[in-house]
């Protein structure tokens, strides 16, 4: 696991194998009572959720079978 300290609007980027497609931008947007809002850019054909619903997409995968429209992962992600 890699570990980071960033500041208010400083900026950490995830790349492909080829080390210069960007995948994920992760910007720290604000600090807060000891909590952070953290925005995530990436291009509309990367999935981005967070881990619980993840989980339950993959769970639901795993019961429906291996296929998934992406109409269905967008209103789990609103969850």
């Amino acid at each position: 696991m890699l570990v980071l300290k960033r500041k208010r609007h400083e900026v950490v980027v995830i790349s492909g194998a080829d080390g210069f497609n960007i995948l994920l931008k992760v910007t720290v947007l604000e600090i807060e009572h000891g909590k952070e809002r953290l925005g995530f850019e990436a291009a509309d054909d990367i999935p981005v959720h967070r881990l619980e619903v993840w989980e339950r997409i993959r769970a639901n995968a795993s019961l429906d079978g291996p296929t998934i429209s992406s109409e269905s992962l967008a209103l789990s992600d609103q969850e």
